[in-house]
């Protein structure tokens, strides 16, 4: 069974009534994830590779998200307080952190990405990476522990993705994903397949929450970010999708 969204018609050999099966490359990916990738591993490089352990720290400190930041006069701050809502979203705590949330992204980017374009991905970044923030300051208000990583915007993407990559039936639909129709809030809370994987995934992220699984570090994943990037996506995507 080939993958196609509704109401596209597959392809037809001259004087003949079947479809022809176009193969999917492996790899096709659109050139600005590519971009997105390659600057979060650059950064992620300069600061292993390249800077001194001093000057990282003072990065970290400056453009990595704190909670307590927002505990104390802001006019006694310097002005990170204002960036760093968003610049947390492009650093990561290591290799297998940046990996991890690269897959994800490459999984939930791609039509994203393909569906709303690069420009009003830039805003859907900044805005998501500042909604999953939101979420996490609300249960750790003036928390001393730093949060960095994509993943807020990824869990963005994901919920983004769940409005439109499966179809009314619930099929999964691949190449052709950023083609079909956006589903409505009350349509996606109403298919099956929808309801399934944001149901796993929710239970998934509070049950590292609650200790029951542990991901390395369990403790240092800021599972209330990944929620509030989620919800972020999912509810408000329609104002950036410009697909009806």
């Amino acid at each position: 069974m080939t993958d196609q969204p509704d109401g596209v018609t597959p392809p037809q050999d001259a004087g003949t009534e079947k479809p022809i099966r176009e193969r999917e490359p492996a790899f096709n990916l659109p050139a600005g994830l590519i971009g997105i990738l390659a600057i979060l591993v650059a950064i992620h490089a300069a600061r292993i590779y390249l800077l001194p352990h001093r000057i990282d720290e003072e990065l970290i400190f400056n453009f990595a998200f704190l909670p307590a930041r927002y505990d104390h006069p802001l006019a006694e701050q310097s002005l990170a307080w204002l960036w760093s809502p968003v610049t947390y979203s492009f650093l990561h705590g290591s290799w297998d952190h940046l990996i991890f949330n690269g897959f994800w992204m490459v999984a939930f980017g791609a039509p994203v990405i393909r569906r709303i374009g690069m420009a009003r991905l830039a805003v859907f970044w900044c805005l998501s990476a500042v909604a999953a923030v939101a979420l996490h300051i609300a249960f750790h208000w003036g928390d001393t522990t730093f949060v960095v990583g994509a993943s807020g915007v990824v869990a963005g993407l994901m919920g983004a993705a769940a409005r439109f990559v499966f179809s009314p039936s619930g099929r999964i639909s691949r190449q052709f994903a950023h083609l079909n129709r956006r589903l409505t809030v009350g349509e996606s809370l109403s298919n099956r397949s929808v309801v399934f994987f944001a149901g796993i995934w929710f239970l998934t992220n509070i049950l590292i929450g609650l200790g029951v699984f542990a991901f390395g570090d369990a403790a240092s994943i800021a599972w209330e970010a990944h929620i509030g990037g989620f919800l972020f996506g999912f509810l408000l995507f329609g104002l950036f999708d410009p697909r009806i």
